[in-house]
């Protein structure tokens, strides 16, 4: 794979006050990054969303979908999700519309692989939807909708369904959300012709009481999956059955040195492209934990965790050359860059460190004309 000279990286984040967050920003940024340094230039902002705290690109990268974390009095409502036009030439959104999330909280927002789809999931109400794209890109009314009911041993975190991510399995079969509230990877099986969700053949894949699941990636060889526990401080991994979607545990491993002893809460999760490494945020300890990856077993080896420079690391996103990893500090309002050493998997801060305000989800695509 050729890469790129210069990519465009958009940026979700928060614009106003949340109980765990004071939002700084003024929409989603778009900015245009130097591929062998990771310094971004700040391109465009496209207000008018409140919070647009995850966002996810459609496959072409013609379109952007941007939660907005919204909670209402009742807390069990008030979150959109917003459509915009991409424009990779300048950098710059151009918003189409908004839908009701069905939920308060919406926190992660993906496409299905046909570019037809948009999944999101809602933290605070526990519960996940499905929205049509448009022909022009926008949102249509809701196709799909479903309320997680449960909830699990911790009392303030867990009093309730938190549904936390939705993420897509690689042949766009099934849909995966891990509820933090209820300690269960809930597994559906995803109708990309009628935008409808069913149970999978295995309805959930139960976690450790407390552990608290929130992200989730699969290997590239379509073998295993990898879930972070937030509260845990863990990632577990899972061996994947691509032909039913069914999910088994295979191992738990820390996401902190042994010697950490202070508070920590895992966020973002994502595997590298090549397969033979995993990354991890941790928010507390602040920083990113790496793993190697045995592709037989897909078991994991911690390997270290390095600072990300900056306090309350959400997100990360790793660029598609598998180089160069961006790490968002939301509460110091920057986004830090490293280099992938290849054959270990290590992470070697570049020197560059962005400002960018209380930033969350970082989301790369390739600059008009780039490689």
């Amino acid at each position: 794979m050729t890469q790129a000279k210069e990519y465009l990286v958009f940026v979700g984040t928060y614009t106003g006050k949340l109980g765990h967050v004071e939002g700084k920003a003024k929409g989603v940024y778009a900015y245009r990054v130097d591929a062998a340094t990771g310094a971004m230039t700040e391109l465009s902002v496209a207000p008018g969303v409140v919070n647009p705290s995850f966002v996810a690109l459609d496959p072409q990268y013609r379109y952007l979908y941007a939660v907005s974390e919204v909670i209402d009095e009742s807390g069990k409502s008030g979150g959109g999700v917003a459509a915009f036009r991409v424009d990779r030439s300048a950098g710059a959104l151009t918003a189409l519309n908004t839908r009701s999330s069905g939920g308060a909280g919406p926190c992660y927002v993906t496409v299905d692989a046909t570019g037809k789809w948009v999944l999101t999931a809602n933290y605070n109400s526990g519960s996940v939807i499905v929205h049509p794209i448009q022909p022009d890109g926008s949102l249509g009314e809701a196709s799909d909708f479903k309320q997680h009911v449960g909830s699990s041993v911790n009392p303030q975190r867990q009093e309730g369904p938190h549904a936390h991510s939705f993420v897509i399995a690689p042949d766009n079969r099934f849909a995966y959300a891990p509820d933090l509230g209820m300690d269960k990877v809930m597994i559906y099986s995803l109708d990309t012709e009628k935008g409808k969700l069913t149970p999978g053949a295995q309805p959930f894949a139960q976690t450790e009481p407390g552990g608290g699941p929130r992200h989730f990636d699969f290997h590239p060889n379509r073998k295993f999956a990898y879930c972070n526990l937030e509260i845990g401080n863990k990632v577990i991994v899972f061996a994947y059955d691509e032909a039913s979607g069914g999910l088994q545990e295979i191992q738990s491993i820390s996401t902190v040195p042994a010697d950490f002893s202070g508070r920590s809460h895992t966020a973002d999760l994502h595997i590298h492209p090549s397969g033979r490494f995993l990354y991890c945020s941790n928010r507390g300890h602040d920083s990113i934990a790496m793993y190697a990856v045995d592709e037989a077993t897909g078991k994991l080896t911690f390997l270290g965790a390095e600072s990300t420079q900056g306090q309350t690391p959400r997100n990360f996103a790793i660029d598609p050359t598998g180089t160069l990893l961006l790490a968002a500090n939301q509460n110091s309002s920057t986004v830090a860059a490293y280099h992938i050493d290849q054959k270990t998997g290590r992470l070697a801060p570049t020197g560059v460190i962005s400002d960018v305000p209380t930033p969350v989800c970082l989301k790369f695509a390739p600059a008009a004309g780039s490689a």
